[in-house]
């Protein structure tokens, strides 16, 4: 069995990876080691970046109808509402970003859009002709990898069952027990943000209003903290405990209904029924490296962050982003492999820093605020960013930074960045004056805009200005060079 890209997972991030892969054009397969999407909520925030992803990839009006905002914490003592706690920091809409606050989705519904998008793109492609197995889709489940080799021209992966599978390239998207990071040899370190083991299940609950996240503090020093969220969408609560270190947590009904009624003024009977249930203790870790050869690591394969503040999955979203536009150019348009270089280059740092901010907000050193919502995160300074315009402020526009929206006249930016291909914008400019570029790169041209100044800005397939320049000079030896095709 062959294919351009084998992902190995089906979580968010291989989803997103694999939609991404079919619109343009790139026959991927995805392997997960289950029997069938994950079933928790466990990543339930969407930050606001990852919804701007999320609309590119056509899933926005998806996810926006399966979610709702927040609600606002209501903390309780003796069975009182002693008082409120808002759990992000506000923010201004501001017509360069069209979402300012996460949106809750539950992590398997989340899932079930990207596959059922993901199902969708295969199937209206060229790339359902070339389906592997008779009646066989983009994801092949029950598929556990046991062994992976590579050579200068691809990949081999081996499973439990099945023929073995040859690609040009594999992206581990695998989760923290990675079993292609294994293989690979590639370490991981870290470090226990807290030892205090954590419950964290999906149940049904009489008794508590959906208007409200539930807290309930610690009675004494011996208990944790209960948290008791609605799901957007669902008839479903989050129960989030936090026990003594040492503590082996018992994920039955029976033994969630002990906490509940220990820790709050709910009664046993008052939780009706187990959906899902896991523990675990969060910890912070990162791969040494996200690139071995042709096998690339993303998302918590890559990374493992604490739940605080919504960076996991979201993080991992954008590795995904990062990487598939990349892939596409050097599988299909012809760009120099060199490309893929910068994958680990760009994404290794936001990573880092994105696992420094997580633990910071379980720690209670930081609130969830506007670092957390991601807009602000970029490549500046990167192999792929040119900024040919000197003196600027630092707070003002530069290459690397991601592409603001904004409406101008009947052009809305997001609208025209919106698909696999680049754009250049030309603010205030002669469009006159380009030099010839590729066809497939989309010109825009607008009067003003004052996210951007004036100039010329080649906005890449992910939303970020790559180059930038008062005048178009050295514009098309920046397109040779990255593969702008």
């Amino acid at each position: 069995m062959n294919t351009d890209v084998l992902v190995v997972g089906a979580g968010p991030t291989g989803l997103a990876l694999a939609a991404d892969l079919a619109r343009r054009g790139v026959d991927a397969l995805v392997v997960e080691r289950a029997e069938a999407l994950f079933p928790g909520s466990r990543g339930k925030g969407i930050q606001p970046r990852t919804m701007e992803v999320f609309e590119d990839l056509g899933v926005l009006d998806a996810i926006l109808a399966a979610g709702g905002r927040y609600p606002v914490g209501m903390i309780w003592q003796d069975g009182e509402r002693v008082g409120e706690h808002r759990m992000f920091d506000p923010a201004e809409a501001s017509g360069d970003s069209p979402y300012t606050e996460p949106w809750m989705v539950p992590q398997w519904r989340t899932q079930e859009i990207l596959f059922a998008r993901l199902e969708e793109l295969w199937g209206s492609s060229a790339l359902l002709e070339r389906s592997r197995e008779p009646g066989g889709g983009p994801v092949a489940f029950g598929r556990e990898v046991v062994g992976l080799t590579q050579d200068e021209d691809g990949v081999t992966v081996e499973f439990t069952s099945g023929a073995p599978v040859r690609a040009r390239y594999a992206v581990a998207a695998d989760g923290g027990r990675s079993a292609v990071r294994r293989a690979l040899g590639i370490g991981m370190a870290g470090e226990t943000v807290d030892p205090h083991p954590m419950l964290v299940a999906d149940v049904r609950i009489t008794g508590l209003d959906r208007d409200n996240w539930h807290v309930f503090p610690p009675r004494g020093d011996d208990d944790g903290f209960l948290a008791i969220c609605p799901l957007a969408g669902t008839q479903d609560f989050q129960v989030v405990a936090q026990f003594p270190e040492g503590t082996d947590v018992d994920l039955s009904l029976d033994g969630i209904r002990k906490v509940v009624d220990a820790r709050s003024h709910l009664s046993p009977a008052d939780v009706t029924e187990v959906r899902w249930a896991s523990d675990f203790r969060p910890r912070a870790a990162m791969a040494d490296r996200f690139r071995a050869g042709r096998v690339f690591l993303a998302g918590d394969a890559a990374h493992v962050h604490s739940p605080a503040g919504g960076q996991g999955l979201n993080t991992s979203v954008q590795d995904a982003y990062n990487l598939g536009w990349k892939l596409g150019a050097v599988l299909r348009d012809g760009a120099p492999e060199s490309l893929l270089d910068s994958y680990e280059e760009e994404r290794l740092p936001i990573a880092a820093d994105m696992l420094g901010l997580s633990t910071r907000v379980h720690r209670g050193e930081v609130r969830r605020g506007a670092a957390t919502r991601q807009l602000g995160l970029g490549y500046r300074g990167r192999s792929l960013t040119v900024e040919r315009r000197a003196g600027l402020p630092e707070d003002a526009l530069h290459a690397g930074d991601r592409a603001p929206d904004g409406t101008v006249g009947d052009v809305r930016l997001f609208d025209a960045f919106r698909g696999p291909h680049w754009t250049l914008l030309t603010v205030g400019t002669d469009g006159a004056a380009l030099p010839p570029l590729p066809a497939a790169v989309r010109t825009v041209h607008i009067p003003s805009c004052e996210a951007y100044g004036t100039g010329f800005f080649l906005v890449r397939p992910d939303g970020y200005v790559g180059w930038a320049g008062a005048t178009a000079e050295g514009l098309t030896e920046y397109a040779t060079r990255v593969g702008v095709v």
